[in-house]
């Protein structure tokens, strides 16, 4: 494990991009007057030796949504979007997007739909988290922050959305950085029973479409014992502490959070239905289309979700420069578990050529 002088050094970048205007980006969210991360809880603040933390959020107007997100390192750097997953946060990234900083990179962190403080900007808005939404949720925020080409990153729905616009949108992405490989849903495939052992990994998606499970994630204590019983099984080797949950929980409070993210598992299992608005976007989808720009696959050794590390399942759908790593003794939340190891990768990918 390097430190993030030794990481700055290892990868440090020359530097000539052009300006990136922050478009109609304001400071803080509303509710966070002394420009604090107003979704950390009162009682959670990082002690001595905590990871790092992000300065003031920032908010966009961007598509259907009023979107809240972290930014560091310089303005004028090469831009990279850092996309997270469920039961997480933008948090997953604070020490990654650290050691980026360092070499140079503009790092922007976002809330995704249903958390934090990103917002919808009407109410009558479909709380809809199918994956074709929540990809056009990051092209919008590119427009909404004049920034034309970003290297994108990510894992769980984060590395989904990441795959989806890299390929129905390659001239917006410089670069790709995908934990689980190439997850673009098959909507019909998934129709069709996994092998019961894998099946009983996905118990929750299953709970999901329950009431009941729509209830827990509406009660406070029921969705955050929930989430972090998650974070146990998906990574069974970090040691997280109370603080750490803490501070990515406060996301969960979002007033849309459990709308979301149990439509995002119904429309996954065929069980919920997407809006018109996206279905030419399903219908490309549908296709499997390749990713064609430079990309890194990481598979975390320890990831429950996956069936094998070897990539092989998910390599022909990578077309472009490409390169497949395996994170030994990391499991489901990548970034986070291996900080270094995934800045590494990023940085790797965006100067990957054929």
């Amino acid at each position: 494990m390097i430190d993030r002088r030794t990481f700055a050094r290892t990868v440090g970048l020359g530097l000539g991009a052009a300006a990136v205007p922050v478009g109609t980006a304001q400071a803080a969210a509303p509710g966070a007057p002394d420009g604090s991360d107003p979704t950390v809880r009162p009682g959670t603040a990082a002690g001595p030796g905590a990871p790092p933390a992000f300065g003031p959020l920032k908010r966009v107007r961007a598509g259907v949504l009023d979107v809240g997100y972290a930014e560091t390192g310089p303005p004028h750097g090469p831009v990279v979007i850092c996309l997270h997953g469920w039961p997480y946060d933008i948090h997953s990234f604070a020490a990654a997007a650290a050691l980026l900083a360092e070499a140079g990179y503009r790092v922007i962190v976002p809330y995704l739909r249903g958390h934090g403080s990103t917002a919808f900007r009407s109410p009558a808005t479909a709380r809809n988290a199918q994956q074709s939404a929540v990809a056009v949720d990051v092209v919008a925020l590119m427009d909404a922050l004049g920034i034309s080409r970003a290297v994108l990153a990510g894992f769980d729905w984060g590395a989904r959305t990441a795959c989806v616009v890299a390929a129905l949108w390659p001239e917006r992405v410089k670069a790709l950085v995908s934990a689980g490989g190439y997850l673009v849903t098959d909507a019909r495939a998934q129709r069709d029973p996994l092998p019961p052992k894998a099946e009983r990994t996905w118990w929750y998606q299953f709970y999901f479409t329950t009431d009941r499970g729509l209830a827990a994630l509406r009660n406070p204590q029921d969705r955050d014992d929930l989430c972090r019983l998650v974070w146990e099984e998906a990574s069974p080797t970090w040691r997280f502490d109370d603080a750490t949950f803490a501070r990515t929980a406060a996301a969960f409070d979002n007033p849309d959070y459990a709308a979301v993210v149990v439509h995002n598992y119904r429309w996954r299992l065929g069980l919920a239905d997407g809006e018109r608005r996206y279905d030419r976007y399903e219908r490309l989808l549908a296709a499997r289309p390749p990713v064609g720009v430079p990309a890194i696959a990481v598979d975390p050794a320890l990831d429950p979700f996956l069936p094998s590390t070897d990539g092989a399942a998910y390599r022909r759908f990578f077309t472009g420069p490409y390169e497949h790593r395996v994170l030994d003794g990391v499991g489901h939340n990548a970034p986070q578990e291996a900080p270094e190891a995934f800045a590494a990768a990023v940085a790797d990918a965006d100067r990957l050529r054929g």
